[in-house]
Formats: C-alpha cells, structure tokens, sequence
C-alpha cells in the first residue's frame, strides 16, 4: 500500500512538473536572466508550491498520525552549518548552469533530451561523490 501511495504522489508531483512547465530547462534559465529574457513563471509556480505545502502542513499537524505510518516524521535539524550552506551553493550552480534540478531532470528522463542524458548522470556522480566526502569527513579524526 505504502508503495502504491507513493507511486501516485510521486505521479501527482510529476505531472504538476510538466503541466507548469519545469521540466524545460529554458524556463528556468530565463527566470535567472533577470538582465535579459526573465521568465517570471518560476516565481509563481513556487510561490503556489509554498501556497499549498503551508496548508498541508497547518493540517498534518493537526492530525494525531499518518494513515500509513506510525509517526510524522518532521525536520528537527535548524542549524545552519557548513554542509548546508556549501549543499545549497552546489545546487544553486547546478541548478544554474544545467536549468534543472533533481525532480524536473528525473521527470524529463524518458523525454531522452540530450541535456537531460548528460545531467542525470552528472547528478548522481555528484550525489556519489557528495556521499563519499561527507563519509570521509565523519571518519576523520579532526572532524
């Protein structure tokens, strides 16, 4: 059940992707173009996504437990610390540079648009390698 509940919200968030448009990697590149062809259409997609997760967190936590697990897992962590800041600075170039970011890039996969084909990839192996430093960071004596 748990699988099939994910699949369709994964389904849901997929296709509000490509109905507003964020699987093209050009919207998102004019929205950084402020000096140029600025697209404000990003803003009020993320603005409507912050919209309805606001009102979906005012009423999850109301409720006494989710329907299909034991306990609400919400965020605890409120430090801001070198990992999230050189995280987010990564992303933000990635995002950037390629004018996609994880759920557009997975999203547009089975289009097989070369961009796609090369970031994908490209993201993993920065996942990876992500992984692989903050392994060695926590096995390091100093850290």
């Amino acid at each position: 059940m748990r699988l099939a509940a994910n699949f369709a919200l994964g389904l849901v968030f997929g296709l509000g992707l490509v109905l507003s448009g964020m699987v093209d990697p050009a919207k998102v590149l004019n929205f950084l173009d402020v000096a140029g062809t600025w697209d404000p259409s990003l803003a009020f997609v993320m603005m409507g996504a912050i919209a309805v997760t606001s009102v979906g967190y005012a009423l999850v936590r109301r409720w006494g437990q989710p329907l299909l697990e034991p306990t609400f897992l919400f965020p605890k962590a409120t430090d801001i610390d070198a990992k999230l800041l050189v995280g987010s600075a990564l992303f933000g170039v990635g995002w950037g540079l390629g004018g996609l970011c994880p759920g557009p890039a997975l999203t547009s996969l089975p289009l097989a648009a070369t961009g796609t084909l090369v970031f994908v990839p490209a993201m993993l192996a920065g996942v990876a390698a992500g992984t692989l430093v903050v392994r060695a960071l926590h096995k390091s004596p100093t850290a």
